[in-house]
């Protein structure tokens, strides 16, 4: 009989105490025998996002149980990006990961469960999630909540959350009124789900397909369908089969896995903060993972979609357009995928893809390889004086015009003092926005700023003002936004030493970002320069400043 995990609470006479325990729950002999499969549930009521992950966890459940094995869920926090967006709360956003992770371990680490179902939806939940899981290499299936709907404006116009941080900007513009203002509150964010674009959440969701750790349909079907609940269910199945096929999160989290995603990501437009989290993930698979990888691919992968912030289109178009998987087919016909990658099914990558049936309803939103948006990649990394060790640019966001830009530079040490500026009218077009002091140490917490890039684009400069910053970017964050300098300001990074009215040069194409002033003045400039540094910090935010690693690194606990 083959051994299992949770043999070490179950097996032996020595082991009467903690079936007893088992018996408590309300387990019978017959579903302690069977293998024990922890539902791993970011369920809570104040993210959208996850406010109906009961109903998911409970298809699993039923899943898990009509394959033979017994689920026990327990849950993790989670994080909302866009309530905890503009304000201190976003300092714990990103530290919220390795909560995540951590909490997962002790708790495998306590109850031996066989295998694991992941319930992830939002932005940091999907990565400690899959951070987790390569971490502790249990058997494991990831099933996420889907996204939420987008509906239009009436205008012919799909509406999402970033219409509504746009909005403030416009309102502050007098570009539209607060009737108007109203209605896009009321209507952008129209029921459960992660928000409806290529966002960080959908971007990581969608990466899950090409990783290999999550079925077909796992980035695209709505929240709201009955799909996604079938989907939940056989997730609970195919944890059973993983579970006797005996394939774990590292057979399947490889290096070919990440090129794959990475190949996905250059194909969708995804966030920015993928490649944060990508890196972390590599980094607990112990995979060589470094920022150059992601330039290499992207100057071979095309981009294939246009997804909201990018373009007009929404989560729901990209599953009507066939999903993550008709993407992939796409990438794969070309040579761009490598189809010989592991998956959870103990199917590899390649047979999944040529057994996919795909009922398309949408020919609009996926171009091929021969006709794409672009030849390059949606993500971009940047280096120079001001980014030696790197910087990031969603390139696919970027109008055209501003792909290279001078401009001089207006310094900010905070995003609050940077949204003060911008809604003061004090950014003219040419300007670049400085924002430093908000990295992973210095931040602490490495904050989104959607909210001045929103600001920007709502008043209608996000074709003429870029923006640069240490801490990084919301996935609906559209325009020149060139995040996670490294180093950062408060390791003494160049950013630091920017002053106001100093020019910086940016340049796409060319995967450079400069501050074009002359070395025997950036020498007395760090001569005299004060570095800042957070003082009175307290609790865990503190313990993370201590601890974290550069953003080129993933910005993982160290």
């Amino acid at each position: 009989m083959r051994i299992m995990r949770s043999d070490m609470i179950k097996k032996g006479t020595e082991r009467a105490p903690q079936r007893s325990l088992l018996k408590a729950i309300g387990y019978t002999d017959t579903q302690i025998e069977r293998p024990l499969i922890g539902i791993v549930n970011s369920f809570n009521e104040i993210v959208p996002g996850h406010i109906h992950l009961k109903e998911i966890a409970r298809a699993v459940k039923d899943g898990v149980l009509s394959a033979g094995g017994t689920p026990a869920e327990f849950n993790v926090i989670g994080v909302c990006d866009g309530i905890a967006m503009g304000h201190e709360g976003m300092k714990y956003s990103l530290a919220s990961r390795e909560v995540i992770a951590d909490s997962i371990e002790c708790m495998c680490m306590a109850h031996c469960f066989d295998g694991l179902v992941f319930i992830p939806n939002c932005d940091k939940i999907v990565p400690a999630m899959l951070m987790a899981a390569v971490r502790m290499n249990i058997p494991a299936v990831f099933v996420s909540g889907g996204p939420m709907l987008s509906l239009e404006d009436g205008g012919g116009k799909c509406l999402d959350l970033n219409s509504a941080f746009e909005a403030v900007g416009a309102y502050k513009n007098d570009m539209i009124d607060e009737k108007e203002l109203s209605y896009i509150e009321d209507n952008c964010c129209p029921g459960c789900g992660s928000c409806s674009g290529m966002f960080t959440a959908n971007s990581m969701n969608c990466l899950c397909e090409a990783l290999g750790i999550a079925l077909s349909g796992n980035g695209t079907i709505p929240a709201v369908y009955s799909k996604r609940i079938r989907l939940a269910k056989k997730a609970g199945e195919t944890i059973m089969d993983t579970l006797k096929k005996d394939v774990h999160p590292r057979d399947i989290l490889t290096e070919k896995a990440f090129r794959n995603a990475l190949t996905l990501d250059m194909a969708l437009g995804c966030s920015t903060n993928s490649v944060l989290h990508l890196m972390a993930i590599a980094n607990e698979a112990e995979v060589d993972l470094d920022l150059d990888i992601i330039n290499e691919i992207s100057k071979k992968t095309p981009n294939l979609c246009k997804l909201a912030p990018s373009g007009v289109h929404h989560m729901q178009d990209l599953y009507a357009a066939g999903g993550v998987y008709r993407v992939l087919w796409e990438l794969k016909r070309a040579g761009l995928i490598d189809g010989s990658a592991m998956t959870a099914m103990g199917l590899t990558l390649g047979g999944m893809i040529d057994g996919e049936c795909f009922h398309i309803t949408r020919n609009d939103v996926i171009r091929t390889v021969g006709n794409p948006y672009s030849t390059f990649g949606g993500i971009a990394v940047l280096y120079g004086s001001i980014a030696p060790d790197g910087a990031v640019v969603k390139q696919s966001a970027v109008a055209p015009e501003m792909l290279v830009h001078k401009g001089r530079a207006r310094v900010f040490d905070s995003e609050e003092e940077a949204v003060s500026a911008i809604y003061g009218g004090k950014i003219v077009s040419g300007d670049v926005v400085v924002i430093r002091y908000e990295g992973p140490s210095g931040g602490p917490g490495m904050r989104e700023m959607l909210t001045p890039t929103s600001a920007i684009a709502g008043m209608g400069l996000d074709r003429e003002v870029a923006l640069i910053t240490d801490g990084r970017f919301s996935g609906a964050t559209r325009g020149a936004a060139i995040g996670h300098i490294s180093p950062e300001a408060a390791k003494g990074g160049m950013i630091a030493y920017i002053q106001e009215g100093d020019i910086i040069s940016i340049d796409i194409p060319n995967n450079r970002i400069d501050l074009l002033v002359d070395e025997e003045t950036l020498a007395q400039r760090k001569n005299t320069t004060e570095i800042k540094i957070k003082k009175n910090l307290k609790g865990y935010i503190a313990r993370y400043a201590r601890n974290v690693s550069s953003a080129d690194k993933g910005a993982v606990i160290v």
